[in-house]
């Protein structure tokens, strides 16, 4: 490390004032505080001192992803072999996915840091780690086979409206991850709607056949309930095979890459509640808001397949514990006082249920349901502290 110090050291005059690329002194800053803990101090105004900083927070939640993205990239393959009907060992299975991942992370890095890169360089100020969470959840939300230039507009679009628009990290109102989904949903509907399997198309990178996996027919797990004209329908796989509440648990199904395995998110859960990065009220309550309204309409719902649908089974199909563990909990956009939490957590898992129920339209739910509130967190957060407030008042007078 004294060596790279040392490098660095003798680089750094040369982006300093005066230095002959002073113009890229916020990419340099950048780079060097990815890789050194700043040595510089407040010298005005209040400061909380603390050895966790934003940089460290990212770097964590990133490592809570890990799990989920690394069965999303071995899932990716076995659904690939599985539907050409060929047999493949783990690693040829796991590397097939990685391969048809990795453009994707690649697209969402390059493009999301490249905007927050040249903003910084024309406002003149350092580059915020936010992205470092972003670039890693866009690719994880959304289906495998979407056009590598589908990602990078809509990523484009999700930082500059969704995020420096606002004022940047910190200031934004919406998940920028769950924004730039939201632009393919509606910009490239066919892309994102649960009408067609998501499982990767083209060769198989050369990893021994060369085949080619043409579309396939046939809907997701949420595409197949929201469109059956029954009130019960069995979920089926590519083969035909069924799905059960453990097949939704352990993730080897069709859907984004991120969200098909409950027990890899809730591995990353444990890392973030651990660490104290995210909030257990928040994920909590939507687990519980999305368990009491899916229960709810089991008991009196239409007579639809959606309202039938297994309250037990909604919490591990679609997008419902990813977006409890890694979006809901969101610092920035999420509620921030302590009963506001509970409020926020439920209200996203009772909208998610009441979406993908009432509206067939739009089977996931829970991407709308994280967005609608996150514009009410403030105000919920307002009306907690209001209430606490008068609350205060009351006993004041009555001493």
């Amino acid at each position: 490390m004294n060596a790279l110090r040392n490098i660095v050291d003798k680089l750094k005059p040369h982006f300093e004032e005066g230095g002959k690329f002073e113009k890229l002194h916020s990419v340099f800053d950048g780079f060097e505080t990815f890789l050194f803990v700043p040595n510089t101090t407040s010298k005005s105004g209040s400061h909380i001192h603390d050895a966790v900083d934003s940089k460290r927070t990212m770097i964590i939640v990133v490592l809570a992803l890990v799990p989920a993205l690394l069965f999303g990239m071995f899932n990716v393959g076995y659904q690939h072999y599985l539907a050409i009907g060929q047999q493949a060992g783990f690693w040829e299975t796991f590397f097939y996915g990685l391969l048809a991942v990795l453009p994707t992370i690649i697209v969402s890095y390059v493009v999301g840091l490249g905007i927050e890169f040249v903003i910084a360089q024309i406002k003149g100020h350092e580059i915020q780690e936010g992205f470092l969470v972003s670039g890693i959840l866009i690719p994880m939300i959304v289906p495998v086979d979407t056009p590598l230039w589908m990602v990078a507009v809509a990523t484009a679009f999700a930082v500059i409206f969704a995020k420096e628009v606002f004022g940047g990290t910190g200031m934004n109102i919406f998940n920028v991850a769950l924004v730039t989904r939201a632009f393919l949903f509606f910009a490239y509907p066919t892309f994102m709607s649960g009408d067609k399997v998501w499982v990767r198309t083209g060769t198989t990178f050369g990893l021994g056949n060369g085949s080619v996996v043409d579309a396939f027919a046939g809907a997701t797990p949420l595409g197949q309930v929201a469109t059956a004209t029954t009130p019960h329908v069995q979920i089926t796989g590519i083969l035909g095979q069924h799905f059960g509440f453990m097949d939704g648990f352990l993730g080897l199904i069709p859907g984004s890459v991120g969200e098909t395995s409950a027990l890899a998110i809730l591995i990353g859960a444990a890392i973030i509640l651990i660490t104290g990065v995210a909030s257990w009220k928040t994920m909590f309550s939507v687990f519980a808001g999305g368990a009491i309204l899916a229960l709810v309409f089991n008991l009196w719902g239409p007579d639809t397949a959606s309202a039938h649908f297994p309250w037990y089974d909604h919490l591990v199909y679609g997008g419902f514990a990813f977006g409890a563990v890694f979006m809901a909990t969101d610092p920035v956009t999420s509620a921030r006082t302590e009963t506001g939490k509970y409020i926020y957590g439920f209200l996203i898992g009772a909208m998610a249920i009441i979406i993908r129920v009432l509206n067939p339209g739009y089977p996931e739910g829970m991407m709308l349901a994280i967005l609608l509130m996150n514009i009410f967190a403030p105000l919920i957060d307002y009306y907690v502290v209001d209430a606490n407030i008068k609350r205060r008042m009351k006993r004041a007078i009555k001493k």
